[in-house]
């Protein structure tokens, strides 16, 4: 079984799957003051990809052009499962970019934003989401060498590593 979103490539010595069990135990999210959340828009690609080039850098994703087909052509996109979050002055400050399958596929907090908790209601959303979706778990694949701040944000949240095959 292979994972949704990942590249076919075996995972790489410090990559690990990490999964939440959605369960009764579930925590809303908290909104840090002067940003809101909302679902994304088809006018919302291109402040999107720009977000994910800031807050990956050198792992950001590839041109436009050929980012956003391959995004939106996926069988499992949904705009209603990518969540971004917008500051005072109407600038996208963090997103999650959910496949359908019960997969993040990226979660994205700009340089300026951090610190502020928007990841983890991210990710609180995320989770709250796809439980009253039916789901009975959420995964994401992750880099503990290059995310270690985000591997203990999950942690933090209760995910724990799984089996890549799981």
């Amino acid at each position: 079984m292979s994972m949704p979103g990942a590249s076919p490539r075996p995972p790489a010595p410090d990559e690990v799957r990490l999964r939440k069990i959605l369960d009764d135990t579930l925590v809303a999210p908290h909104w840090p003051d002067g940003f809101l959340m909302r679902c994304f828009t088809h006018t919302d690609a291109q402040a999107l990809h720009a977000l994910l080039g800031e807050a990956f850098e050198e792992d950001g994703p590839e041109p436009f052009d050929t980012w956003w087909p391959r995004i939106a052509d996926d069988a499992e996109f949904d705009p209603d499962l990518c969540f971004l979050v917008i500051d005072q002055k109407g600038l996208l400050a963090g997103a999650a970019l959910c496949w359908t399958s019960g997969f993040v596929k990226d979660l994205a907090v700009h340089p300026g934003s951090r610190r502020h908790g928007i990841g983890e209601a991210l990710m609180r959303h995320a989770f709250l989401a796809f439980r009253d979706r039916g789901a009975a778990h959420v995964d994401l694949k992750t880099s503990t060498a290059r995310n270690a701040a985000a591997v203990r944000l999950y942690e933090r949240l209760g995910m724990v590593e799984v089996d890549w095959a799981g």
